[in-house]
């Protein structure tokens, strides 16, 4: 046979495209339907980070695509391989996030024949949580295929993409003359909004009394931080997020609110809330009070520029629909803005940017002898002894609330995790992505006793690859969420399945190789913290929370905070209101 360089095989195609894509990170388990990419990677240099379960590498690809904005690529082996890793594909797809999955398959000649881990149909599985997915059938193709799933994850809103590449396509050697080339590697759309587009939302927000700008995913993977302060300063308009978002400007900017939610607290103060809105690669739904009219009363004028044309007019009548990116959105409003007259909004700017450091109020002054510990004073202890710079990853319910209460962000990479999926047991895996796109940061895994049981075997990984990831663990022996949840709607001693208890994660993670502590007291976690940060390798903190405290915003969450009479609870929905 002539030499590789003449007649590379597939794996070898697939590599060697990745490499040109500028790909260097490649998140993975082990298979042997993919020997021969495997091969490739260490032929082109691409570093191969293996986990101990596929789905823990979906997120960490996940992670890396939301803390650098560049594309996230996860590789993994076919049949079981495969579907371990379509919650991670789902979690990417309804974030928008830009990853790449390349899965093996039993080869093609082995069709109906009931062939090892075969029998299923990746492509037709992963098609409606995918913005992309395909087989591929010729060797030759692979460049010119594989150049095509990674302009459609980054193009357009992003999201995943899954190609499925079976073993014999991958194996075999083909002539350098026949393969088809990687064309459009380099492709990037950003689309601008018209000068009539600009001057409609300028003209909407000076009509207003009390307008606001709202944010998410598509500031990050646009990069329109920059612009969008240059544009929130020259008008003067307060800036708020969702679920995503945080850290679009830095969290002691004046125009910063933090979550948008938060508006809602003024209709319980007595005080008018927002009368103008522009979305601006955010969307309406979950983190701006679904249906209710609590945080964005109907009739609002609305201006939203979006990727996705679907997301256009969702849930409220838009009164200016833009399709375009952020920056470019950004950039254009600022550079007009400069040269417009606008209202003085700073009461309202100051009135609603200030509830973002009111909720501390809510729990009294820390005792050091607290044990258990309040979860609210144990998270200002972590945001504290935390550098300011540190990226958090953030997995569990209501672990995940308490961390968004207390926790400071100044720039958008720094505070990630699930969202429209609600997804428990990503902490793990994006806390190792993030390790790795951010050698230079600190990174802090913030999770719940119950999402931790998902994928604890990642602590493994951490140790092997040498990640100084400190894991913080909220431990109150309860599925928390679900636990307070049945309180509230059953009452106490009708709870099910909610308990967890005995368990020392702390002593697991020691078993790992990581440092680890279990704190009981307040006055010790702050010395825990600083011990974690110092040990150089990955570390565990198990704190003990009080399993009693409930979250303010659970009566809520189920539907428990006023219901009527006629009302049936739904819990994390809009109750249904019976005839």
């Amino acid at each position: 046979m002539t030499s590789n360089i003449h007649r590379p095989d597939g794996g070898e195609l697939l590599a060697r495209t990745l490499k040109a894509a500028g790909v260097e990170e490649i998140f993975a388990l082990h298979g042997g339907h993919l020997e021969s990419f495997w091969q490739g990677c260490v032929r082109h240099g691409l570093r191969l980070t293996d986990f101990r379960h596929e789905s823990s590498a979906g997120h960490a690809a996940d992670a890396y695509a939301r803390t650098t904005g560049r594309l996230g690529v996860c590789v993994v082996t076919s049949g079981p391989g495969f579907t371990n890793v379509i919650t991670a594909i789902t979690n990417a797809y309804l974030d928008g996030v830009p990853v790449l999955f390349i899965v093996g398959s039993p080869p093609l000649r082995d069709v109906e024949t009931n062939p090892l881990q075969g029998g299923i149909d990746q492509v037709a599985i992963a098609t409606p949580t995918t913005k992309w997915a395909h087989r591929v059938t010729h060797t030759e193709r692979i460049p010119e295929l594989a150049a095509q799933a990674i302009r459609t994850c980054l193009n357009g809103r992003p999201g995943p993409v899954l190609l499925d590449v079976p073993i014999d396509v991958l194996h075999i050697p083909v002539d350098e003359a026949r393969v088809r080339p990687a064309t459009g590697l380099n492709v990037r759309t950003a689309p601008a909004p018209s000068p009539v587009d600009v001057s409609a939302i300028i003209d909407m927000l000076k009509a207003a009394q009390r307008p606001a700008i709202f944010v998410g995913n598509g500031i990050r993977f646009a990069k329109a931080e920059g612009e969008l302060q240059r544009f929130a300063e020259a008008a003067g308009i307060p800036v708020f997020c969702g679920g995503h978002g945080y850290g679009a400007l830095p969290y002691d900017h004046p125009l910063w609110g933090k979550d948008l939610a938060l508006l809602g607290a003024l209709g319980m103060m007595g005080q008018p809330g927002l009368d103008a809105l522009l979305v601006v690669g955010a969307r309406l739904g979950l983190f701006t009070g679904g249906r209710s009219e609590a945080i964005v009363p109907s009739g609002t004028p609305i201006a939203q520029v979006d990727l996705h044309p679907a997301e256009l007019g969702r849930l409220r009548e838009v009164k200016i629909p833009v399709l375009a990116d952020a920056r470019e959105t950004f950039r254009a409003l600022a550079d007009t803005a400069q040269s417009v007259d606008w209202p003085d909004w700073s009461t309202w700017a100051a009135t609603s940017t200030a509830i973002k450091s009111m909720t501390g109020a809510m729990f009294g002054p820390a005792q050091a002898e607290q044990s258990p510990l309040h979860p609210y004073h144990a998270m200002e202890t972590v945001a504290a002894a935390m550098p300011r710079d540190a990226i958090y990853v953030l997995d569990g319910g209501e672990t995940s609330a308490w961390s968004h209460m207390a926790l400071k962000a100044d720039a958008s990479c720094q505070i990630i995790g699930a969202g429209y999926h609600g997804c428990l047991g990503v902490g793990p895996g994006m806390a190792i992505g993030a390790q790795i796109a951010h050698p230079d940061k600190r990174v802090v895994q913030i999770t719940g006793d119950g999402a931790m049981g998902f994928h604890i075997q990642e602590f493994d990984t951490q140790v092997r690859k040498q990640l100084p990831v400190v894991t913080i663990i909220f431990n109150n022996q309860l599925w928390g969420m679900s636990a307070h949840g049945q309180d509230l709607i059953y009452g106490r001693a009708q709870r099910v399945i909610a308990d967890l208890p005995g368990t020392r994660y702390a002593d697991i993670a020691l078993a790992f190789g990581c440092h680890a502590e279990r704190v009981e007291r307040l006055a010790d976690l702050a010395p825990a913290l600083a011990r974690a940060l110092a040990a150089g390798k990955p570390a565990c903190v198990e704190v003990m929370i009080d399993p009693e405290v409930m979250h303010p915003t659970m009566p809520a969450m189920v539907g428990a905070d006023n219901p009527g009479p006629n009302e049936i609870m739904i819990p994390y929905y809009d109750n249904i209101v019976m005839d």
